[in-house]
C-alpha cells in the first residue's frame, strides 16, 4: 500500500492513505468528465489520493499501477494497445481493484479479447422503445425497465438494503459468462417490433475476482442524471470501496 499522510478510520486509528486511479475519456456522450467528477469528493473523503488519466497508456506504466488500489474506468470505445490491455490485467491480477459502470466499462476496447475477458460482460445491446415513442435522438434508446437483486445481491455489501429499483433510460444488454457474481439483473421484454421471441435477463450489478483481485460492474451510468439517482450512486459508491485492495 503506497505510503503518504493518514486518515483517521472508524476507529479513530491512522492508516495510510490509498491510491485510486480515475482514468476517462473516448465517447463524450457517456460524459466521462462530469461522471468521474461526481466520485471524486467521495474518493477522497474515504482515504483516497486520486490520480486522474485521459488516456489507458497508464496500465502500462508498472510504477504507477503497483501502487494503485484501485482503477476507476470510464472510457466508452476508444482502443488501448496490447501492452497497455497487459498491464492492466497484471495490475487487477496482483490487486488493484477494477471498478466502472455503464459504457465506460462494459463498452470499452471492444477489439480486445483480454480486456473482455478480465470484465466479464460486453454491452451488446439498448433496445429503443416502440416506434411510436421515438422522437429521433438519443432518448429513442430511453426505455422504463427494472432493476431486481439476486440472492446474493441481497446479503452482498455493495447492493444489501438498496433493493430493487426502476430507471427509464438506457437498458443494457450485456453478454457475459459464469465467472461473474450477479448482484442484480434487468429483463428485456418480449417486444412486437423486436425480433427476440422471450425475455431475456441480463446481469446489471456484478463483481468478479480475477487473481488477487477484485472486480465491480454497473450497467446503469449513461448520464449524471442517472448516477445521481440514490439507489445508483448508493452502488457505485459501494463498488468503488469493495474493489479497493
Amino acid at each position: 500500500m503506497p505510503q503518504g499522510r493518514g486518515v483517521r478510520n472508524l476507529e479513530g486509528e491512522t492508516v495510510a492513505r490509498r491510491s485510486a486511479v480515475v482514468v476517462r475519456g473516448g465517447w463524450d456522450g457517456h460524459h466521462p468528465v462530469a461522471a468521474t467528477e461526481m466520485f471524486l469528493p467521495f474518493l477522497h473523503e474515504n482515504g483516497f489520493d486520486v490520480r486522474i488519466e485521459d488516456s489507458p497508456r497508464v496500465y502500462a506504466d508498472a510504477a504507477v499501477m503497483d501502487r494503485a488500489d484501485v482503477i476507476v474506468q470510464s472510457l466508452t470505445m476508444g482502443e488501448a494497445d496490447a501492452e497497455s490491455i497487459a498491464g492492466l490485467r497484471r495490475a487487477v491480477e496482483a490487486g488493484t481493484g477494477l471498478a466502472g459502470w455503464h459504457g465506460g466499462i462494459v463498452d470499452a476496447f471492444r477489439a480486445s479479447a483480454d480486456y473482455l475477458q478480465l470484465v466479464g460482460g460486453q454491452f451488446a445491446a439498448h433496445p429503443a422503445a416502440d416506434p411510436g415513442e421515438r422522437v429521433g435522438d438519443g432518448s429513442d434508446f430511453f426505455v422504463d425497465h427494472r432493476y431486481e437483486t439476486t440472492e446474493r445481491g441481497r446479503v452482498h455489501e455493495i447492493t444489501r438494503g438498496v433493493g430493487d429499483f426502476s430507471l427509464r433510460t438506457e437498458q443494457y444488454w450485456v453478454l457475459h459468462d459464469d465467472a461473474n457474481d450477479v448482484l442484480m439483473t434487468t429483463t428485456h421484454p418480449v417486444r412486437a417490433h423486436e425480433p427476440w421471441h422471450r425475455p431475456i435477463v441480463s446481469p446489471a450489478v456484478w463483481t468478479r475476482s480475477w487473481g488477487a483481485g477484485r472486480v465491480f460492474v454497473a450497467t446503469p451510468g449513461h448520464d449524471p442524471g442517472v448516477l445521481a439517482d440514490p439507489h445508483v450512486r448508493t452502488i457505485v459508491e459501494r463498488g468503488l470501496l469493495w474493489a479497493a485492495r
